[in-house]
């Protein structure tokens, strides 16, 4: 009697879901823009309200999936607390993150620069309202960008402080426009403030085209010490301008959303501010 053994049947491939996709149509971009939501592990147990980070290059090909990883890391370590994660897709980054200038060499390389204000619109206006909206979030806001996202960071930063509750930019492009922004730093941090921020500064090593405008800054905060200002310069000059988001994304957790313990001494969890309070 011949014996036959079935094949076990393949298994069927489940979906591996890290988080949501909004599509909002835009009036101060005049185009619809993707929006990239990452709850925590808990979320739909929990009942708990959680801060928020948003993300600027957050789109799937962009920034998104290496940031939630990082936080959901945190978390797990008790380095950080857990948030949710919105990642804000850029489509032009050089119209979207930089401010007016005037520079005819500059509008000569990026024409279509100078729309800063109208994305922060979309962000203030358009987001952060349909996040408030559609999540249960607890009130507290963050943002962190690299390179042009951290200029716009930054950017907000000085002119739009409220908006955000923590900022974290990393190798911020403060070259642009000859340093304007950096060159204003001492003014702006002057704008009213009706709440508590904390400000982290890194940059890798990345030549004095980029160092000397965040010099400009940081020289600008330790000037204007505030009531309700923490921030942190962590450079990090053994890095480069690709190294360095990865590299430094769990310090910036750790400084915008510390968990509820500090890390033993031994865990190797630290932030090392080399200015700032």
């Amino acid at each position: 009697m011949a014996l036959t053994c079935a094949a076990p049947a393949a298994a069927q491939p489940v979906p591996i879901t890290i988080g949501e996709t909004h599509t909002l149509a835009s009036k101060p971009l005049a185009q619809e823009r993707v929006v990239n939501v990452y709850l925590p592990a808990d979320y739909a147990t929990s009942g708990k309200t959680y801060p928020v980070l948003y993300l600027i290059d957050g789109g799937l090909d962009q920034d998104f999936l290496h940031i939630v990883g990082t936080s959901a890391l945190g978390a797990l370590w008790a380095r950080s607390q857990d948030v949710i994660v919105v990642g804000i897709a850029t489509k032009d980054r050089r119209r979207e993150l930089t401010g007016p200038t005037q520079d005819a060499a500059l509008l000569k390389e990026f024409p279509t620069a100078g729309g800063s204000a109208a994305f922060r619109a979309f962000i203030r206006d358009e987001v952060m309202p349909m996040v408030a909206k559609s999540y249960r979030t607890s009130g507290e806001t963050g943002v962190i960008g690299e390179s042009l996202a951290g200029l716009f960071i930054v950017e907000t930063y000085l002119n739009e402080p409220d908006l955000f509750d923590h900022y974290a930019a990393i190798s911020p492009s403060l070259w642009w426009d000859d340093e304007r922004l950096a060159k204003s730093a001492l003014t702006l941090l002057k704008t009213p403030m009706l709440k508590p921020h904390r400000l982290y500064l890194s940059i890798a090593n990345e030549g004095r085209e980029m160092q000397t405008g965040l010099d400009r800054l940081v020289s600008a905060l330790a000037a204007n010490p505030r009531e309700g200002r923490a921030w942190c310069y962590a450079p990090h000059h053994d890095l480069t301008h690709a190294t360095i988001y990865h590299t430094t994304s769990p310090e910036v957790f750790q400084f915008l959303f510390p968990g509820s313990d500090a890390p033993a001494p031994d865990s190797g969890f630290s932030v090392p501010c080399s200015k700032g309070h």
